[in-house]
C-alpha cells in the first residue's frame, strides 16, 4: 500500500543545542515540513510514502528531494522550478525559556505551484503492486498561495473520485494568509474532502462557525456537516516547561470517544514535528489494526517518542512505538 502526503518543505537552521541566536555563529541544517515528516515517519513504519511537493531548481532543492530519499520517501513526483527555498530558524528553549521560530518563506518555490504541474490522476492511481491508500494534507498548504491551494483542492477531489481516504491536519496559523483570502473562505471545500480531521472546538468555531460545548458535541456537529468526515480526532498539551510536557490523544468516530493515556516527556529533546507522528502514527494504527483504541495509543505513543529525537522527522520504528503504547517507558538498553 501506499500513502501520498501534499506540502512545502523548508530549511531548518537552528543554533547548536539549546543555544540562543544572540550568542552562535554556526547554524546546524534540517529540512522538514509537516506533510512531509508525516511521509517520513510513515515509510519508516514500513508503509511506502510518497511526498508530494514543487523545490526551487538549484542544489537546495536537490539535496531536499535527497534528505526525503534518505529516510525512504519516495519523490518521483517532486517538481522543480523557480522561487527560493522557504526557511525557518529555531531556538530551542530549555526550562522556563520557551522555544522560539522565525520563518522566512515568502515566495517560496512551493508558493508558486499551480494545479497544472501535479497530475493527481496518475499519482493516486500508485502503481499495480502499490495501490494507494491514503491521502494527507494540512492547512498550511492552502495558507500559502492560491495556487497551493487551488492544487490541492484537485488533489482532494481526485481521492474522492478514486475512493481514497483523506485525512487533514486543520492547523491554523493566521500570519500566512496572506495572499487575500481567509481560511473561513478556502478551507470548507478542502474539508469536505475529508475521512479524518485534526482539530479542536476553537478551530471549528473560528474557521466553519460549528459550535459545540464539548469535543464531542463540536466533532458530531462537523460529522453532520462534512457527510464524508468519519473521524474527529485532538490531542491535549499540558506544558509544564520547555523540557516536561505531558501529552494524550482522542479519537471520535461519531458514536465513540477513544482516548490515550496520558504520556510524560521529560526531557524533550525536540518537540518539532511530534504532531505529525501522532497523525502519521493514528493514519497506520487506522490502516493496520482493526481497533480504533489501540490506533489512538500508537498514534499517542509515536508523538511521544519524537520529543526524543532531534529534527523534524519521527525516526521510530514500529517496534518501539508499540513498546511505549503497551506501557514500557523504562528505555532499557537494547542488546
Amino acid at each position: 500500500m501506499s500513502i501520498v502526503t501534499f506540502g512545502e518543505v523548508m530549511m531548518r537552521l537552528s543554533p547548536p543545542g539549546v543555544e540562543r541566536f544572540a550568542q552562535t555563529d554556526t547554524l546546524t541544517m534540517h529540512f522538514g515540513g509537516t506533510e512531509a515528516n508525516v511521509a517520513v515517519s510513515l515509510a519508516q513504519f514500513g508503509l511506502s510514502a510518497t511526498h508530494v511537493t514543487r523545490f526551487p531548481d538549484h542544489a537546495l532543492g536537490r539535496a531536499a528531494s535527497g534528505y526525503l530519499r534518505r529516510y525512504g520517501v519516495q519523490t518521483q513526483h517532486v517538481r522543480h522550478g523557480d522561487g527560493r527555498m522557504g526557511l525557518y530558524f529555531l531556538e530551542t528553549g530549555a526550562g522556563s525559556r520557551a522555544s522560539q521560530i522565525v520563518y522566512d518563506r515568502i515566495d517560496s518555490a512551493f508558493a508558486r505551484i499551480r494545479p497544472g504541474e501535479v497530475d493527481w490522476e496518475h499519482i493516486l492511481q500508485g502503481s499495480p503492486g502499490a495501490p494507494v491508500r491514503w491521502f494527507h494534507w494540512t492547512g498550511i498548504t492552502p495558507a500559502l498561495s492560491q495556487g497551493a491551494a487551488d492544487c490541492l483542492l484537485d488533489g482532494i477531489q481526485t481521492a474522492n473520485r478514486l475512493g481514497i481516504p483523506v485525512s487533514g491536519d486543520i492547523v491554523y496559523r493566521s500570519n500566512l494568509w496572506q495572499y487575500g483570502r481567509t481560511p473561513q473562505e478556502i478551507m470548507p471545500a478542502l474539508t469536505e474532502g475529508c475521512t479524518l480531521i485534526l482539530g479542536g472546538k476553537a478551530l471549528f468555531s473560528e474557521i466553519y462557525g460549528v459550535v459545540g460545548s464539548t469535543f464531542i458535541e463540536a466533532g458530531r456537529a462537523m460529522i453532520d456537516r462534512f457527510p464524508r468526515l468519519r473521524y474527529v480526532t485532538d490531542t491535549k498539551r499540558t506544558s509544564i516547561s520547555a523540557s516536561h510536557n505531558q501529552l494524550s490523544a482522542k479519537l471520535f468516530d461519531g458514536e465513540q470517544v477513544y482516548k490515550s493515556r496520558v504520556y510524560t516527556m521529560q526531557p524533550i529533546v525536540d518537540r518539532i514535528g511530534t504532531g505529525d507522528a501522532y497523525m502519521a502514527g493514528l493514519i497506520y494504527g487506522l490502516l493496520e489494526f482493526n481497533d480504533s483504541q489501540r490506533a489512538v495509543e500508537f498514534g499517542a505513543a509515536a508523538s511521544a517518542l519524537k520529543h526524543t529525537i532531534p529534527g523534524d522527522v519521527n525516526l521510530a520504528t514500529v517496534a518501539e512505538v508499540e513498546t511505549l503504547a503497551n506501557g514500557d517507558e523504562s528505555g532499557r538498553l537494547k542488546r
